[in-house]
Formats: structure tokens, sequence, C-alpha cells
């Protein structure tokens, strides 16, 4: 059965887009079965791996409010082992429609189930919100991955999105574990990038991983050309880093719940 693994934090601008599209691809790289869905109205994943949002005809928002299967919104990308389910500006729409819906925190779990046993991975791109999507999204997910952009206002909400996260685990997916905090955009010549790095280090050093992804001018470049990093320029050091942290997340796997970024929240 697929691990689910949602990106999340409800700030924007974090590298989370970023991360679930390079993540994506590096696990695929290694030959792990992958499906990006992209949850975000703004469509960012889906332009950023390479498909036409012009040409998208069935999309999540479909699948959200139950017009069809969501076997026929998968779209396969150049990647052999890589599928997405990209999304429109239609769900902008889908929280507004969902508040009205039987189990309407549950409808991405569900559609999911049909298809779990078909992916070693499901990576969730959320939008830069606690909404219902995000909601669905954690309740549909085994574990949370949070990216964590080195700067002040980014940690500041992360004890907020922390407190989302165990409501959610308490009242809809007591099994949701964390995947871990992925400190992003990080510049060891600034002072601030070290100093949240050690702050997180002292309070979530059970949640870290060891990965860092590098402020680096070639991740920024590659979502203008609809490629991952690795297919733009597999020898920048966001490259690098984004491998690392795909080998970090396949031996997270591989251990099951309960290991170092996968202890539950208590």
């Amino acid at each position: 059965m697929g691990k689910v693994i949602s990106v999340v934090n409800q700030k924007g601008g974090v590298g989370k887009t970023t991360t679930a599209i390079n993540l994506s691809a590096c696990l695929a790289m290694a030959e792990k079965k992958v499906l990006l869905i992209d949850f975000d109205p703004q469509g960012n994943t889906s332009s950023g791996i390479g498909i036409d949002r012009k040409e998208i005809g069935i999309s999540i928002y479909n699948i959200l409010i139950g017009e069809t299967d969501i076997k026929n919104a998968i779209h396969k990308t150049e990647m052999e082992y890589l599928c997405v389910i990209p999304a429109t500006m239609d769900l902008i729409g889908a929280e507004i429609e969902l508040v009205g819906m039987e189990e309407r925190e549950t409808r991405l779990k569900i559609a999911l189930e049909q298809i779990k046993d078909e992916y070693k991975f499901i990576i969730i791109d959320t939008p830069p919100s606690l909404g219902l999507l995000t909601i669905n999204s954690l309740t549909a997910a085994d574990s949370v991955l949070i990216p964590l952009q080195c700067e002040y206002y980014a940690l500041e909400g992360l004890s907020h999105l922390l407190r989302t996260i165990k409501l959610v685990k308490s009242s809809l997916n007591p099994c949701l574990t964390t995947e871990g905090i992925l400190l992003t955009m990080h510049d060891g010549r600034t002072l601030i990038s070290n100093q949240i790095f050690e702050e997180v280090k002292r309070y979530f050093s059970n949640y870290l991983f060891k990965t860092i992804i590098p402020r680096n001018v070639r991740l920024s470049e590659a979502p203008g050309y609809g490629k991952p990093i690795v297919f733009y320029d597999i020898k920048s050091k966001g490259a690098d880093a984004y491998l690392e942290l795909a080998r970090e997340v396949i031996a997270n796997a591989e251990k099951g719940p309960g290991s170092r970024v996968g202890s539950t929240y208590s």
C-alpha cells in the first residue's frame, strides 16, 4: 500500500510546491511509482511539472465534488514512474462547496482508497491555508512533511500548524505521523538561517530532516521551464539536496511507523 505524504505549511513562499515537485521527481528517479496531487487552486505544481493548465479537462476539483472517478484525472508525465493529478482555479470554489457535503473532511481520503495500492508514494501539495482543502489532505495522509523557510516569521507559525495537525490526529486521523520538518531556502552565510536551524534543532530535533534545502538560483528557475530540478540541472546544489531528501523519505518508509521522523504526535 502506498504512503500518502501531505506537504503542508499555512504560510506561503516557504518552498512547499518546490518540495512537492522535486521530492516526487527524485522518488520517481529511484524507480518508486509516485502520484503527485496538486491540491492548491493556484496550480503551480501542475505547471511546474510541465502540464499546460489550459489543456486540463478533469482535475482534482472534479474528484472532490464527486463528478468522476479519480482514475480519470491522472496524467502521465515525461518520467516513467511519476503521474500527476492537476488543479485548476475551479478548486477555489471547493472550500465553499464542501461545507454542505457529507464527509466533507474525508472526501480526498475516500477517493484515494481506490488507487492507493497502485503507488509507492502519493505526495499532496496543499494550499497556503488551514481550510477544508488542507484538512482533507491531512485526513488522507499517513504523514506530514513541513517545509520551513529559514526566516523568523516562518518559525512563528510552526507551533500553530503543529496544533492543527494534532487536532486532526485526535479527531479525524489517529494514525497521522510527522514525516519531518524540512528547512528550506537556507543560506549558511546569513545569521538568521543559522539561528532558525539552531532553534528548530533545539525544540523539534525528533522531527528534523538531516537534509537542508539551500537557497539556489537553479531551483527557482526550473518551474519556469516546467521541469523538476533533476531535469533542469541535475548537477546543481538544489538537485543534490532533493535527491538526498528522497533517500531519507525512502529510508523512513522502509522503517515504518515509530522511526525517528515518523514519530506520532502526543
